[in-house]
C-alpha cells in the first residue's frame, strides 16, 4: 500500500512552473513529411545549395557558401532537437536545469544578399519536428494579439497586488508550438515591440527555443534612434548572447543587375511591348539570383488577404491595375513594404481627373514606398512629369462633379463651388509631390540606401 506523501507544499508560482514544464514536454507534435518516409541525414542545406548551383538555378557566391556551412553545423546540432527530455516525475514537478539550450544564428547584410533564400533553404532541410518560419513583423502582431487575449481572459483576483504580466504565458504558448523559430526581416521600428522584446525573448530562450533570423541591420543598429531606446538595449545583449552573428556580404550587386539589364533606367517609358518584356526579364533574372521561383502569394494581415500575383523572395510583380484600380489603402501598401524591397509595376497609365481615385491610391503607394525605401522598376505610358494630366478647375468640367454639385445644391460662383473637390487642387498638389519622389526613386543614391534616415 502506498504511503501518503506528507509535507508536499507547492507555492502558487511553483505549481504554475510545474504545469508549464509538464505541458511543454507532453504536447503532441507534428511529424515532418518525407517523400521516402524516412528522413535522410545527408539532406542538408549545403547539399541542397550545391545541387541548385550545379543545376544553374543559383549562381555560386563565396560569401553565401561561408554562411551555408555555418547553417549546416547548426542543422547537425539541431537534428531531432527537443528542449525537454525528462522523466514523468521530472515533468510533473518541474525539475530545474533540464531545459536544453542551443545558440541560434543571426544573419545580417545588405538588401539582395540572399539572406531570405538561405534561411528558406535552412528551414526546408533542418530536421526539427516543431518549427516555424515567419516574417518578424507578422510574428509581433501575433504576439500583441495573444497578449491582448490573455489580458482579456485572465480571471479577476481582488487580492492581486502586482499587475498581471501576460508575456510569460504568451512565450510558453509559443514555445509549446515551436522549438525552432526562423524570423525573416528582423527589424524593430515600433516602441510597443521594443518595450517587450527582452522579456519575451528571454522567456522563449529559457524555454529552449532556438532562434534563426535575417536582418538588414546588425544587432547594435536595431531600433536605432527609436524612442526610449535605452530600455531596448538590454534586448540586444540577450540577442547577441543567444545567437551567433554573421554578416552576409554579396558578391552580386542586384541593383546593378537591374541597371545593366535596363540600360541604367528603372522607369521605362513608353510602355511598349519591348519595355514590358524587359520588365519581365529583369524580374525573372533577379528572382533566379535570389534563388527564388516566382509564384502567386497571399499576405494575411488584420483579418484580410492581399494577393501578390507574382512574388519571388523579396521581389513582387504587379500591374498598375492590381495596385491602384483595386480597393487598396495605406495599410495594404505598408504590408507590401514589410514583405518586399523591390516592386515591379507594369503599365502605369497617364492619369486624369476622371481617374482621380486611382491617382489617390497611386500617390499613397508612392508615399509609403518612398518612406520605406522600397525600390520600383516600372513601365509607364509617359514620363513622370506628365503622369497626371490636369489643371485647376478641370474637375468642374466633369459630368461627375456637375451631378455632385446639383445633389449638394451648390451654385456656381459660391465659395463651396471653389472647394478643392471641384477644382482638383488637392490631387494636383499631392501628385506634384509624388512625381518629385518618383523621380528621386530612380537615382543611384536612393537605390543604395536601405531606409530613410527620418524613419530610423
Amino acid at each position: 500500500m502506498l504511503r501518503p506523501i506528507k509535507h508536499l507544499v507547492l507555492t502558487r508560482k511553483r505549481t504554475q512552473k510545474c504545469l508549464t514544464h509538464f505541458l511543454l514536454s507532453t504536447r503532441s507534435t507534428v511529424k515532418l513529411p518525407s517523400t521516402s518516409g524516412v528522413y535522410q541525414k545527408h539532406y542538408d542545406i549545403l547539399s541542397e545549395y550545391e545541387a541548385l548551383v550545379a543545376a544553374e538555378e543559383l549562381q555560386y557566391n563565396s560569401q553565401q557558401v561561408k554562411v551555408v556551412k555555418e547553417l549546416k553545423r547548426l542543422q547537425e546540432r539541431l537534428y531531432d532537437y527537443q528542449p525537454y527530455k525528462q522523466g514523468f516525475m521530472d515533468r510533473l514537478f518541474g525539475s530545474r536545469n533540464k531545459v536544453k539550450k542551443m545558440q541560434g544564428m543571426y544573419m545580417h547584410g545588405s538588401v539582395g544578399a540572399g539572406k531570405t533564400m538561405l534561411m528558406d533553404l535552412f528551414f526546408k532541410t533542418v530536421h526539427v519536428e516543431q518549427k516555424r518560419r515567419v516574417h518578424f513583423n507578422k510574428f509581433m502582431r501575433t504576439v500583441h494579439d495573444k497578449i491582448h487575449h490573455f489580458k482579456k481572459n485572465v480571471s479577476s483576483d481582488r487580492d492581486r497586488r502586482v499587475p498581471y504580466d501576460p508575456i510569460s504565458p504568451v512565450a510558453m504558448d509559443i514555445a509549446a508550438d515551436a522549438h525552432l523559430l526562423c524570423f525573416d526581416e528582423f527589424q524593430v521600428t515600433d516602441i510597443g515591440d521594443a518595450m517587450i522584446l527582452k522579456r519575451l525573448f528571454t522567456a522563449l530562450l529559457n524555454a529552449g527555443v532556438v532562434v534563426v533570423a535575417t536582418s538588414n541591420r546588425q544587432p547594435d543598429d536595431l531600433y536605432k534612434h527609436g524612442l526610449q531606446r535605452s530600455n531596448f538595449l538590454p534586448f540586444i545583449k540577450v540577442l547577441k548572447d543567444h545567437c551567433a552573428i554573421f554578416e552576409l556580404a554579396s558578391d552580386i550587386d542586384y541593383r546593378r543587375t537591374v541597371m545593366a539589364a535596363t540600360e541604367g533606367k528603372v522607369y521605362l517609358s513608353p510602355n511598349t511591348i519591348e519595355a514590358n518584356a524587359t520588365l519581365v526579364q529583369v524580374f525573372e533574372k533577379l528572382a533566379r539570383e535570389q534563388g527564388a521561383t516566382p509564384s502567386r502569394r497571399e499576405l494575411e494581415f488584420l483579418g484580410r488577404k492581399l494577393v501578390v500575383p507574382q512574388a519571388a523572395g523579396t521581389l513582387a510583380f504587379f500591374t498598375f491595375n492590381d495596385l491602384c484600380s483595386n480597393p487598396l489603402s495605406a495599410v495594404d501598401y505598408l504590408e507590401l513594404c514589410e514583405n518586399f524591397d523591390t516592386v515591379f509595376i507594369q503599365d502605369i497609365p497617364q492619369l486624369t481627373i476622371s481617374t482621380r481615385t486611382e491617382a489617390r491610391r497611386f500617390i499613397t503607394m508612392i508615399d509609403n514606398f518612398y518612406d520605406r525605401c522600397v525600390k520600383i522598376v516600372c513601365t509607364a505610358e509617359v514620363q513622370p512629369e506628365n503622369l497626371f494630366r490636369a489643371k485647376l478647375a478641370t474637375a468642374k468640367e466633369s459630368e461627375e462633379f456637375r451631378i455632385l454639385a446639383d445633389d449638394l445644391s451648390i451654385e456656381e460662383g459660391t465659395q463651396d463651388y471653389e472647394a478643392s473637390i471641384f477644382t482638383g487642387e488637392d490631387e494636383i498638389f499631392s501628385f506634384e509631390r509624388a512625381v518629385s519622389r518618383l523621380m528621386e526613386m530612380q537615382g543611384k543614391e536612393y537605390w543604395n540606401s536601405d531606409i530613410k534616415t527620418h524613419l530610423q
